[in-house]
C-alpha cells in the first residue's frame, strides 16, 4: 500500500485535531484572563497540548506534502496555516478542493473523466 493514502488521511485529521486545540486554548485563556478562573483556567494543560498538536501538524504537513507532491509554495502555505486559529482547517478545505489531498492514481482518473465531489 502506497503511503500517499495514510499521508493525507494524517494530514487531514491532525489539521483538525490542531484547530480543536486551538479552540480549547482559547477558551482556557478566556477563563484565566476574563473570568478570572482558579487554576489559570487549564491555560498550562490546553497550552501543552495545543503546542504538542501544533508540532505534529508541521511535520504531518511535511510528510503529505512531500508524499503527495505539493509545491513549495503550498508546503508553505501549510506550514503558515498552523500560525492563525484555525487556519488548518481552512488549508485542509482550499487543499482538498483543488485535489492535492488525492493520491496520483486518484487525481488522474479524475482528469480521465470520473465525476469530482466538488
Amino acid at each position: 500500500m502506497s503511503s500517499g493514502p495514510l499521508a493525507a488521511r494524517w494530514f487531514r485529521v491532525i489539521a483538525i485535531f490542531e484547530a480543536i486545540t486551538w479552540t480549547a486554548l482559547l477558551i482556557a485563556m478566556f477563563l484565566k484572563y476574563v473570568v478570572e478562573a482558579p487554576h489559570e483556567g487549564g491555560v498550562p494543560v490546553v497550552g501543552m497540548v495545543h503546542g504538542i498538536a501544533f508540532v505534529v501538524y508541521l511535520l504531518s504537513t511535511l510528510w503529505a506534502g512531500i508524499t503527495l507532491r505539493w509545491s513549495i509554495w503550498n508546503i508553505a502555505a501549510g506550514l503558515a496555516s498552523g500560525v492563525p486559529p484555525f487556519g488548518t482547517v481552512v488549508f485542509e478545505r482550499w487543499m482538498l478542493r483543488r485535489g492535492r489531498l488525492t493520491t496520483g492514481s486518484a487525481r488522474s482518473s479524475a482528469a480521465a473523466g470520473a465525476p469530482s465531489r466538488g
